[in-house]
């Protein structure tokens, strides 16, 4: 009996996907719900369960092929009828004793599950042993039950690349000196998720009249209010006091103060909107992905911290939804992670700005007519001119910069 395979709902809009990555091979056992197939979508990674337990057959799509929802992608056989098929037929001759005591097959030994068992990988470390083309069952795991873990194949892929070259014969050694300052070139298929950023970016670029506004904000009081609740903040909400909260708070007070902000051109009108929904931007293995923290407006500042640290371990992990980064109003990106000082982000489409964070740096600034130095951070609002004047957007990134340098009008809603 077989079970097919197929392409599951993909999400709202999404008609096709790319098949990413094979999991499992032919002939090999899967469980009921184990994961089989990855598909890539224009958003996210999705990987395909199987839909019962056996032996999974021929494969109908290959890596890299397009296929559309309810398309059939493999055959899962039955274990036991898969067996029997693949059983060699028994021998009709009589076999020959040993010779010897001494000659005796040894009883055989059960082999342990290597750490690096496909079967047992999660989806980060299956990503992780592709990217740096690690054979899992050649490392040792370090995890829990000692399963493979994400560091595990990095430090594999760091240890082969500083591995010396294996010793050669003088005659093969010869082409190798030849192309050892040769300049090589590797041609990667770009992922669906890459080729959907691409487009969509350059859509923007393409459809609004982006511009950048500019300010920097002295983070002194922010500073020192995690670090003086930092502790008793993670004790008590579980989880520690980023930066993000304060910024997505300061961003709402502007965009109920400049609605334009807070707003998309859709056809020839624009949509005006009372809640707040805000992008961040996370860079994950596969790319740039935008999960939404909803009704921003309404989450105290453990909601907000606890959404974003979800949202940026299930990117790593490679299981964000589509439902997920579906809308959002507003984004927040912070190139200060990376070490950027100073850069203009584009814009989300169809959102109408997007709010650009930097690193923080001690430079000297004037106070009450004396040098000082202080934690300063520059700030970016890029928008879209088409709906949003200049006016409107200084303001609002005014706003957001008085609220972070005196957090108290987060507090009273000034």
């Amino acid at each position: 009996m077989s079970i097919e395979v197929k392409v599951p709902t993909l999400g709202e809009s999404v008609s096709e996907a790319t098949v990413g990555q094979w999991l499992k091979k032919p002939g090999e056992a899967v469980a009921l719900d184990e994961p089989i197939v990855s598909l890539e979508t224009d958003k996210v990674a999705v990987e395909v369960p199987a839909p019962a337990a056996g032996v999974l057959g021929a494969l109908v799509a290959n890596e890299g092929d397009t296929v559309n929802v309810g398309a059939l992608l493999a055959l899962i056989e039955d274990s036991v009828a898969a067996a029997g098929a693949q059983a060699p037929a028994p021998r009709t001759e009589a076999p020959v004793p040993p010779a010897s005591a001494s000659e005796a097959p040894a009883a055989p030994i059960a082999a342990a599950a290597p750490s690096g068992d496909a079967a047992a990988l999660s989806p980060a470390v299956r990503r992780a042993v592709l990217e740096y083309g690690i054979d899992p069952s050649t490392v040792k795991g370090t995890g829990k039950d000692g399963r493979l873990t994400k560091e595990d194949v990095m430090a594999a892929a760091a240890a082969k690349q500083a591995s010396p070259a294996p010793a050669v014969s003088a005659p093969a050694a010869a082409p190798a000196a030849a192309v050892s300052g040769g300049r090589n070139e590797e041609r990667v298929k770009m992922t669906r998720l890459r080729q959907t950023i691409a487009k969509r970016l350059k859509s923007a670029q393409e459809t609004a009249a982006l511009l950048t506004t500019f300010n920097d904000v002295d983070m002194s009081a922010v500073m020192e209010a995690r670090a003086k609740y930092k502790d008793v903040f993670e004790k008590k909400h579980g989880v520690k006091l980023g930066l993000m909260s304060f910024f997505a708070k300061a961003s709402v007070l502007a965009l109920k103060d400049i609605p334009s902000v807070n707003a998309q051109i859709q056809g020839d009108e624009i949509v005006y909107f009372d809640y707040v929904d805000i992008s961040v931007a996370v860079s994950a293995p596969n790319g740039l992905v935008v999960p939404v923290v909803r009704d921003v407006d309404k989450l105290s500042f453990a909601d907000i911290e606890k959404s974003i640290a979800n949202y940026g371990k299930a990117a790593r992990d490679g299981t964000l939804t589509m439902a997920d980064m579906a809308g959002g109003t507003f984004t927040i990106s912070n190139g200060g992670v990376f070490g950027g000082l100073m850069s203009t982000p584009i814009i989300n489409p169809p959102q109408s700005a997007v709010l650009g964070l930097h690193r923080i740096e001690d430079r000297p600034v004037v106070r009450n007519g004396e040098i000082v130095v202080r934690p300063m951070m520059y700030i970016a609002l890029s928008y879209d001119h088409r709906i949003i004047d200049g006016r409107e957007a200084v303001t609002a990134l005014k706003t957001i910069k008085e609220a972070i340098e005196d957090p108290t009008r987060l507090l009273i809603d000034l």
